[in-house]
């Protein structure tokens, strides 16, 4: 008994020393048969987040980051918070997604991610690539675009997404101190909706 309580110590031993997380690979590099990660997920001890990736429950936040963004973000190693997530991350918002919204180059092939539920938009190289702010942190590396580009992003799709939350999110984007209209304009250029947006910008600035 005390042989397997030491070698099931030995297995979660491997996901606390990756921040919480182990993929198959490195358990099997460590001799860690697939019974015994089929007998941890039937427990309760691990849990999964898409074929070959597992991460221990319950792991705190950080620095107010939720967790399931960690989850994506570490399934899906080009993945980027986007759109509504990441609006409502930066509290600009009031509408909680039930998805977390992944942004992925457009010629990357579909995630196969479990846990949480996520919804992915594939985005050309011009739009992929600007804007991402990285989040180290002890459990990985977090990608989330930037205020300004999140709501170009929003603008940008607006047809789907709703342009009423996407003038929400300007509006209240506008309130904070730390609200830059050049970088915005920047942003709005490149994502090709500039004359779409400085209308609204203008005449919420004059308000």
């Amino acid at each position: 008994m005390t042989e397997k309580k030491n070698y099931m110590k030995k297995i979660l031993d491997i996901f606390q020393q990756q921040g919480g997380y182990a993929r198959m690979k490195d358990l099997k590099a460590a001799s860690v048969q697939p019974r015994d990660i089929k007998r941890l997920l039937e427990q309760g001890y691990i849990e999964k987040v898409k074929p070959g990736l597992y991460k221990l429950p319950n792991l705190p936040e950080i620095d107010g980051i939720p967790h399931s963004f960690i989850d994506v973000c570490n399934a899906i190693p080009k993945g980027v918070i986007c759109l509504l997530s990441a609006l409502s991350y930066y509290d600009f918002t009031t509408f909680s997604p039930a998805e977390i919204y992944v942004a992925l180059p457009n010629y990357e092939k579909p995630s196969q991610i479990e846990y949480p539920p996520t919804r992915i938009f594939y985005f050309r190289d011009i739009n992929y690539k600007t804007g991402i702010n990285t989040m180290e942190t002890s459990y990985g590396s977090i990608r989330i675009y930037n205020p300004e580009k999140t709501i170009c992003d929003m603008f940008r799709l607006r047809n789907s997404l709703g342009e009423d939350v996407a003038l929400e999110g300007l509006k209240n984007y506008l309130k904070t101190k730390q609200s830059n209209i050049s970088r915005l304009l920047e942003y709005a250029q490149t994502g090709r909706i500039k004359t779409i947006i400085t209308p609204y910008m203008k005449a919420m600035i004059t308000e």
